[in-house]
C-alpha cells in the first residue's frame, strides 16, 4: 500500500526498544539499531537475514530502514569489514539506510514472537514458555483441535511451503502439547521432553536429536532455520508500519537451510 508519511528513525527505534526489550536478554549479538541511515524513514522492508540479496531488495524498494532477525555483530565473529561483511556495511552506508536487528528478543517475544507466531499458523494456543534462560525462549503450545502427528506433519510442511526432517514414527499419535523453539534450538529438545510434549519443532537438527526421538517417543521436527524464523519480523514490522503509517514490504530471500 502506498503511504506518503514520514516517520522519526529514533522515535521508530525508541518504540521497538519498549516492544521487545532486549536489555533482559543475554544474548550473542548485538540487538538493536545496528547501522544508522537516514534520520526519516518513509518505507520499512524486513527479511530474517540482513544478506547482501535482502539488502540490495530493500534498496531497490526504496526502504530506510531493514528490520531483521538475524544481523551483524555475533560473538566471536571477527570484527573486522573486509570482504563480504564490508560490502553489505557498503551498501547500506552510501544508500543511507539503517539497519535494525532482534535476535533472541524476537524469538521470545508473547505475541510477534517467531514461536508465538509460528504456533499461532500451525493454529496451536500457546500455553507457556520454556527453557533455561530468564525469560524463557522456547513455546508450549496445545492444538485448537485434535490432530494425529501424521495430521501435523502435513500441516507443518504446507504452512512453511517445505517437507521437513521428522525424526520419530508415530504417525498416529494424538499431538495434545507441542514444544516449539524456532531456528537451532536442538539444545531445547531434552527440556521439552521433560515438559511432556509429544511434539517438539524447531529450525534444524543434530546428530543425536534422531536417538533422543526415538528413545523418547517424542517427534522431532527441523522444519529449517529460515522457514521456521520469517513469520516475527513480519509481525513486528506490520506492527511498526501501522504505528508509524509508513509503507512496508517483507522480502523473502529463499534459503533452504
Amino acid at each position: 500500500m502506498w503511504r506518503q508519511s514520514v516517520a522519526r528513525l529514533s522515535d521508530i527505534i525508541a518504540f521497538s526498544e519498549e516492544l521487545l526489550k532486549p536489555g533482559r536478554f543475554k544474548d550473542y549479538c548485538l540487538n538493536g539499531l545496528q547501522i544508522e541511515g537516514d534520520a526519516r524513514v518513509s518505507k520499512i522492508v524486513s527479511g530474517v537475514t540482513a544478506s547482501q540479496a535482502l539488502i540490495n531488495g530493500a534498496i531497490e524498494r526504496g526502504a530506510g530502514l531493514i528490520l531483521v532477525h538475524h544481523g551483524f555483530f555475533w560473538r566471536n565473529e571477527n570484527p573486522a569489514l573486509v570482504g563480504i561483511k564490508k560490502q553489505r556495511f557498503a551498501a547500506l552506508i552510501k544508500n543511507d539506510v539503517s539497519l535494525l536487528a532482534y535476535h533472541l528478543p524476537l524469538d521470545a517475544h508473547p505475541k510477534y514472537g517467531n514461536n508465538v507466531q509460528l504456533a499461532e499458523r500451525l493454529s496451536l494456543k500457546p500455553v507457556y514458555g520454556f527453557g533455561n534462560s530468564e525469560p524463557m525462549i522456547g513455546l508450549i503450545a496445545e492444538p485448537l483441535s485434535s490432530l494425529t502427528v501424521t495430521d501435523f506433519a502435513a500441516q507443518l510442511q504446507c504452512l512453511l511451503g517445505r517437507k521437513p526432517v521428522h525424526l520419530g514414527a508415530h504417525g498416529n499419535k494424538k499431538v495434545r502439547k507441542v514444544g516449539i523453539c524456532t531456528g537451532a534450538a536442538q539444545d531445547y529438545f531434552p527440556m521439552a521432553i521433560k515438559e511432556g510434549v509429544d511434539v517438539f519443532v524447531t529450525g534444524e537438527a543434530s546428530e543425536q536429536s534422531y536417538h533422543m526421538a526415538i528413545e523418547s517417543g517424542v517427534d522431532y521436527f527441523a522444519a529449517g532455520h529460515h522457514a521456521t524464523e520469517r513469520y516475527g519480523v513480519q509481525a513486528v514490522g506490520q506492527l511498526l508500519a501501522e504505528k508509524f503509517d509508513l509503507e512496508y514490504e517483507y522480502l523473502e530471500i529463499n534459503n533452504p537451510v
